[in-house]
């Protein structure tokens, strides 16, 4: 499962951020690895120098073998949260498409 972190031009894209993105993202979608080809995560400040409320963003897309990309975002006030968040329910989404699959079946 290869995952890529990108931030935009008001995050730092420090290598501590990044190793700890990929470990948060790994950890909530290792289950599902053998399907998972690619995860891209973006993380972004809404408002880049000034302060606001829920103005960190996540969104994480994975894309599963055979089947169309999936995307989530997640907004908090710190990139942790935003991770956090985002990792959550990139998980929750890909149970999800991969029960109703499985049912199908």
């Amino acid at each position: 499962m290869q995952i890529q972190v990108n931030t935009d031009n008001n995050i730092e894209g420090r290598e501590q951020l990044i190793v700890h993105v990929r470990g948060v993202v790994e950890n909530a979608l290792n289950r599902f690895s053998d399907r998972i080809t690619r995860v891209e995560v973006h993380l972004s400040d809404q408002n880049g120098d000034k302060s606001g409320q829920d103005d960190k963003r996540c969104m994480i897309e994975a894309r599963l073998k055979g089947r169309q990309p999936t995307a989530v975002t997640h907004d908090a006030a710190t990139l942790d949260q935003a991770v956090d968040g985002a990792a959550d329910k990139i998980q929750r989404s890909i149970e999800s498409d991969l029960g109703r699959l499985h049912d199908q079946g």
